[in-house]
């Protein structure tokens, strides 16, 4: 069972990471739905610098700037063109699509080199990887699982416990009021954007240089469909985005853990597990009606200070 468990947050962690960055997207007033892009962006990027350097800390550099690339290019169309949110979204995802299939088509089946595997390794944290239980399952991973739960962490101090956070909050609820308050909106939304599309970078990048270190085009799989259906069911609070990304990790494993103990189990049935949950819990998660669930009221709405 702990071995279970502790493949959940493996399985979790580019979950985490994209959920906490589309989070913090939505937080500052802007729908970005091209998470799904920025993830196979951040991948290949990733990969490629891992495969072309063997230098691991330039691997996830690079992917986090394919992220917050394509981020940007979001942020540049929606904020100060003030163009669709949805579709520049939907754009920016099948605009990522294509730029992965690109760029890691001559990549196919190539394996991350020797140096990333070894650095990216499995390690214990120490004295709380000695921990009954809860040691083997949380602190003996690797130091990118550690990089997400301090994401989390981070991420919750940010948003509820510093005026930047508070802010940025603001943004999102009212951008009108923000900036007759002299916040600058712009730059808010701007920095917010492009730092969501880095953690989102960052989940791609896990999954090829760690989840799947073998580069293969489809790496994502709709994992960033899913990191914004988790942003809804986690009431855009980033402790309840980590349940509920080591939920989704679980069952995407489901199958595999069931096919292991002998039962006969269709594939296509067993990926279609996290996919037909994440549309019951959307669904489930539209019913709430405290106000601390609801997404933020100025979530969508471009910003045009001459029409306040």
């Amino acid at each position: 069972m702990e071995a279970f468990l502790a493949a959940c947050i493996v399985a979790g962690t580019p979950l985490v990471l994209a959920t906490v960055g589309e989070l913090i997207t939505e937080k500052s007033g802007s729908l970005n739905l091209g998470v799904e892009g920025m993830m196979l962006m951040g991948a290949v990027m990733g990969f490629s610098a891992a495969y072309n350097t063997g230098s691991p800390l330039l691997a996830v550099l690079c992917a986090a700037l394919a992220g917050g690339g394509g981020a940007l290019i979001f942020a540049l169309v929606t904020v100060t063109l003030r163009a669709n949110q949805t579709v520049t979204g939907l754009t920016l995802t099948i605009f990522g699509t294509g730029f992965a299939s690109f760029v890691g088509q001559p990549m196919i089946g190539f394996s991350v080199p020797k140096s990333v595997s070894v650095f990216f390794a499995k390690m214990s944290l120490p004295v709380l990887g000695d921990i009954p239980v809860l040691g083997p399952i949380f602190f003996r991973q690797d130091v990118f699982v550690y990089f997400a739960y301090a994401v989390v962490v981070l991420s919750c101090v940010y948003l509820y416990k510093t005026r930047l956070g508070l802010n940025m909050r603001a943004v999102g609820e009212n951008a009108a009021a923000a900036d007759a308050s002299g916040i600058p909106v712009t730059l808010y939304k701007y920095a917010h954007i492009v730092a969501g599309g880095a953690l989102c970078g960052l989940g791609g990048a896990y999954l090829a240089l760690i989840r799947v270190p073998i580069w293969q085009s489809d790496v994502v799989t709709g994992r960033g469909w899913i990191a914004v259906a988790l942003v809804i069911f986690a009431a855009w609070n980033p402790l309840k985005a980590l349940v509920g990304a080591i939920f989704f990790g679980g069952l995407s494993i489901l199958g595999l853990r069931l096919q292991a103990m002998g039962f006969s189990l269709s594939q296509y049935l067993v990926d279609m597990v996290p996919y037909v949950a994440t549309v019951v819990i959307v669904v489930i998660s539209s019913h709430r009606k405290k106000k601390e669930n609801q997404p933020p009221a100025d979530l969508g709405n471009n910003y045009f200070r001459e029409e306040r």
